[in-house]
């Protein structure tokens, strides 16, 4: 087999996504928690303040990560559960959480990956200009800090970031997502401020965890004029600048893409490349599909357009688009010679519970087969992948789609909180075993350690 026996398969979710507790314990307001008070932020209206009850059931949750035969755990922290001002006196409640969390993880026989940022700012540090203030960066630092000397003692691998180039593009450029900010300033400002937060980050964890595994996740997709017309070849290049580039490029060669440098440049202060630019130890990658891209009057210029009708899609539009995937891999390779982990792949489905009990999802199951096979491809090709993470374990609170897309291998009731692996649970568990041999002889920390 080309997947070596070392290779992990795990499963990813995130503490807004599904913790819930919104306001228990002493956790504060994220951005998100205050954006979905305005109406319409959220498909129905939905909310995230009981979400998949994890923080009550992660017990439950992590015997399903058990029994599905993972050996990795992809979590985040909630930055608001555990610094509620984002700063200053932390809460107890909230570390002890992630305590309880990571121990029955390793008790388990399951690595934990900690991601220190999946979108869920302090709503007090935003009052305080978010991640358009420069202090921002020290503030992340401060955080990392906190979680480092609490938790490196039993977690090994970090994340500083899931997909920065969302967060910022979607929350202060395009005013989508939380905060709700349309700025072109704004945006360019965040940017500069999260890279600069990463850096800061990498060499807090470096300095506090021994034999810390650090790195940080991107979401990178092709960028594809949507037709022939060549503003939607210009704005393909221009998304794929703020999509692709953005933060790959300052973190691994100390240099913006050259179609952002010149807006950026005034927020970049001496030094701050090469603070930028810590050497990590592996390339996280989120992937689903290609874009397609149109030119927009919006602040970049560009705009989702859709998909040729000959390409495939899933059941929310998605193209479906295997080769894509591993093109992405490959490339990543070639470009950042890193290891690479995928840490976020799947798809949403019209997931039903069918007489017998049953959620029979067959399109999960045919996207997964056709992604993990390109995975291979790329490997083949020569591509270092080490690691692939479905997205998600849980049917989750997705954003801006609230509880409408299904995009968990395990169906979750959101009334009674009921957990139903779904057929493609199996697949996955069935997949795994038979690319696994019987004799593991690295443990999670030793392949940890190797590494780094």
């Amino acid at each position: 087999m080309i997947i070596h026996p070392d290779f992990l398969w795990g499963a990813s979710t995130s503490a807004f996504q599904i913790e819930g507790a919104a306001h228990l314990e002493g956790r504060a307001d994220s951005i998100w928690d205050v954006f979905l008070r305005t109406p319409g932020q959220a498909g129905h209206d939905d909310n995230a303040e009981v979400a998949c009850d994890h923080y009550h059931r992660h017990a439950e949750d992590v015997a399903l990560v058990r029994a599905l035969g993972l050996n990795a755990y992809r979590f985040s922290i909630a930055w608001p559960r555990v610094l509620p001002q984002g700063r200053g006196a932390a809460n107890e409640a909230g570390l002890a959480f992630y305590d309880r969390l990571i121990d029955a993880l390793l008790s388990a026989e399951i690595e934990p990956w900690l991601c220190l940022y999946h979108w869920d700012l302090p709503q007090a540090l935003s009052e305080l200009g978010g991640w358009q203030n420069r202090d921002i960066a020290g503030w992340f630092a401060d955080y990392a800090a906190l979680v480092a000397r609490r938790y490196g003692d039993r977690v090994k691998r970090f994340a500083t970031f899931n997909e920065p180039c969302v967060f910022t593009l979607f929350g202060y450029g395009l005013g989508w997502h939380a905060p709700g900010i349309a700025d072109k300033t704004a945006l360019h400002k965040a940017i500069h401020h999260v890279n600069l937060g990463h850096g800061r980050a990498v060499d807090v964890l470096r300095r506090d965890v021994a034999g810390a595994s650090i790195g940080a996740i991107h979401n990178r997709q092709p960028c594809y004029p949507a037709t022939e017309d060549p503003a939607d070849a210009a704005a393909a290049l221009r998304l794929a600048a703020y999509w692709n580039d953005a933060f790959p490029l300052p973190q691994a060669f100390a240099c913006y893409p050259p179609e952002l440098a010149d807006a950026i440049a005034p927020y970049v202060l001496p030094g701050d490349m090469a603070q930028i630019a810590r050497p990590v130890d592996w390339f996280g990658l989120n992937h689903y599909s290609p874009h397609y891209v149109k030119a927009d009057t919006n602040l970049i210029g560009a705009g989702f357009g859709p998909a040729p009708a000959s390409v495939p899609r899933s059941a929310i539009g998605w193209p479906v688009v295997p080769d894509a995937f591993r093109d992405t891999l490959l490339d990543i390779h070639r470009r950042f010679h890193l290891p690479i982990y995928v840490l976020e792949n799947g798809t949403a489905a019209n997931d039903v519970i069918d007489p017998s009990g049953h959620i029979r999802d067959d399109d999960r199951i045919a996207y997964l087969a056709a992604y993990t096979a390109a995975l291979e491809q790329a490997i083949r090709q020569g591509a270092d992948v080490r690691g692939y993470f479905v997205w998600s374990l849980l049917d989750n609170f997705e954003w801006g789609a609230g509880y409408s897309q299904r995009f968990g291998i395990v169906y979750v009731d959101h009334v009674s909180q009921r957990r139903i692996p779904k057929a493609s649970a199996r697949w996955y568990a069935d997949m795994i075993a038979a690319h696994r041999t019987s004799d593991d002889p690295a443990g999670p920390h030793n392949r940890a350690e190797a590494e780094g």
